[in-house]
């Protein structure tokens, strides 16, 4: 049998389903509500932040979610894991009129070696040292017809301007090293 918590955490914005020590999924929400279908749940109110303490989600409980955080004016992506931050990098982000969205969103897509099909004229690049996208996507905002998303670049000279079309780019080495680090699911908060 499952022990099975469905874990609403305001500060996040965020409802973690979480089935024997792992976080299943990951859903967006607006308000700060504790839900729990097991009698070993228990939640306390700490500093603003929910602590959920279960068999089922001792990991969680201890802080160990990974989560993005990009600051838009700093051209700078943070990973942290629960409190601390892990890793950082620079990054190129969109230019005006194609501002990078705000808000708070979650991985939806995760593709290694990815082509690319120019929006404007249907061209397809193949994955390679030519592809705008380099060699990670990590999709994280869609409208149903653009995704906007972080990926490498083939002009990394870039790297700290605002240059794309919304998209986050970054170094291909710091991109490989994020998507190994995320999952879909993960929450990515976009701050100016």
């Amino acid at each position: 049998m499952y022990n099975v918590v469905y874990v609403f955490l305001g500060h996040y914005r965020v409802l973690a389903v979480v089935i024997d020590r792992k976080i299943i999924q990951v859903i967006k929400f607006s308000l700060a509500i504790f839900l729990f279908l097991d009698s070993h749940a228990i939640a306390q109110e700490s500093s603003g932040l929910a602590q959920v303490e279960t068999t089922a989600t001792d990991s969680f409980s201890r802080g160990h979610t990974i989560y993005l955080v990009l600051k838009l004016q700093q051209r700078k992506l943070y990973v942290y894991q629960g409190e601390k931050v892990i890793a950082s990098y620079r990054v190129a982000i969109g230019k005006k009129g194609w501002e990078t969205p705000t808000g708070s969103f979650q991985v939806i897509q995760m593709v290694r070696n990815p082509s690319w099909q120019n929006p404007f004229n249907g061209t397809i690049i193949p994955a390679g040292s030519e592809n705008p996208l380099g060699e990670r996507w990590i999709g994280f905002w869609s409208d149903g017809n653009n995704t906007i998303g972080f990926h490498g670049t083939p002009n990394e000279n870039l790297i700290g301007q605002a240059v794309s079309h919304g998209c986050v780019r970054m170094r291909n080495l710091d991109v490989k090293s994020l998507f190994e680090k995320v999952q879909v699911g993960t929450t990515v908060t976009v701050e100016n």
